[in-house]
């Protein structure tokens, strides 16, 4: 039911998503809806805090694998240029960042506390990658950390425009051969 909520959310965001398209996603009533999550809001929180879990949990996989940093975040960035077929395109964070940005002050502490998640775990694999020699000890781990967050933003952006996986793969190269 939540999985269903989170899908209506990320295809045509808060505002777009009525309760009652929330209904014909779930198959729930109105009333079971409200019973549960109290309001759409809540139910939204919920959704994108989901998403937000899951999506750390893939990135995570990646990233701590024992490989060379540049093969993760290759792979990373492929989640970006492949991403299942029966996902919506673009993603649920960076939509909501364009759609409420910090005007819905709980979304954007969700968003906040999902973005330095993400931010330290990119930072942590781009330092111990340094201390193994294959990152250039002159650059700033936290600086390309944010680098690649904002190409997977950016390729989400893209995919959600329409570009297809040949316009995303070249992204996700020319981000690869800039660290």
């Amino acid at each position: 039911m939540l999985d269903a909520a989170m899908r209506a959310f990320w295809e045509t965001g808060f505002a777009g998503t009525s309760t009652e398209a929330l209904c014909a996603a779930t198959g729930l009533r109105r009333s079971s809806i409200y019973n549960t999550f109290t309001d759409k809001h809540r139910l939204f929180l919920a959704a994108l805090e989901r998403y937000c879990e899951e999506a750390f949990r893939r990135a995570s996989e990646v990233l701590e694998r024992d490989a060379p940093v540049r093969d993760r975040v290759r792979e990373l960035l492929g989640q970006g240029v492949q991403p299942p077929p029966d996902e919506p395109a673009g993603c649920l964070v960076v939509n909501t960042v364009v759609e409420l940005g910090e005007s819905d002050p709980e979304v954007a502490r969700l968003l906040r506390r999902d973005g330095e998640r993400r931010l330290a775990l990119l930072r942590d694999a781009f330092a111990a990658a340094q201390s193994a020699g294959e990152i250039d000890p002159g650059r700033d781990p936290e600086a390309l950390a944010r680098f690649v967050i904002a190409t997977v933003s950016g390729m989400r952006v893209a995919a959600r425009a329409g570009a297809g996986p040949d316009e995303l793969a070249a992204i996700a190269d020319t981000a690869v051969t800039a660290l």
